[in-house]
């Protein structure tokens, strides 16, 4: 008998990286794990080659496609490490609504839940519902939902591109990063803020309250 043909099958990276990623424009994260913005391909690439370091896309769903600067060895070293040594979730999800025209004040306040849902190790369901004539424009709620998946591509990476539920839902699901590999959250680095009210007492100065009728009475030592 005619031995069997071996098939060889295609496999595709598990992470496109330099000459391999196909995007023009992508959002590039450095190795600090500081977001340095949008950026043409060919600048992207040349950043990591200055550093000597490799492009490697990280989130391919997200539009446009986020990369980080890293050495990709250890890269791959420390997603392998950490997902071996990371808790299970238990399952916790988490559930935040968008919407198209969401004001962008809200966007950034769910934006911070995200991404302190995935510093907790939690994964986050985001969902988009249409309305009325929105759904004739559901390319503004992909829009939004890609932009949301690049702006927490640091801390979570989407399980797949967003996808319609019905004819009014768009959803996609993001999942914590490594812990090693995940940026610093916002409430571990923020300063605590002063009320514009309050104001830094030195140690040597004296509080005194006010009392009625007392503001911008003049001192008895700036007597005429």
């Amino acid at each position: 008998m005619p031995p069997f043909p071996r098939k060889f099958q295609r496999h595709e990276p598990l992470h496109r990286r330099n000459g391999k990623i196909r995007a023009r424009e992508v959002r590039v994260i450095d190795d600090n794990k500081h977001q340095l913005g949008v950026m043409t391909l060919d600048a992207a690439l040349q950043l990591a080659r200055d550093r000597q370091l490799d492009l490697v896309e990280v989130a391919a769903a997200a539009t446009p496609p986020v990369c980080r600067i890293v050495n990709y060895g250890k890269f791959l070293y420390e997603e392998s490490k950490a997902q071996k040594g990371n808790k299970p979730s238990g399952g916790r999800m988490k559930e935040l609504q968008l919407s198209p025209n969401i004001d962008p004040h809200d966007f950034q306040t769910k934006l911070n839940h995200a991404i302190e849902f995935l510093g907790d190790d939690m994964k986050v369901r985001v969902k988009l519902r249409f309305k009325g004539r929105q759904k004739a424009h559901k390319e503004f709620g992909f829009e939004m939902v890609n932009r949301f998946i690049a702006e927490t591509a640091a801390h979570g990476k989407a399980d797949s591109t967003p996808k319609m539920l019905g004819d009014r839902d768009l959803n996609v699901t993001i999942s914590p990063l490594p812990r090693n590999q995940r940026g610093k959250t916002p409430r571990a680095t923020a300063p605590p803020s002063l009320s514009h009210h309050s104001q830094p007492v030195s140690k040597d100065s004296t509080i005194t309250s006010a009392q009625p009728g007392s503001q911008n009475m003049p001192s008895q030592n700036n007597k005429s």
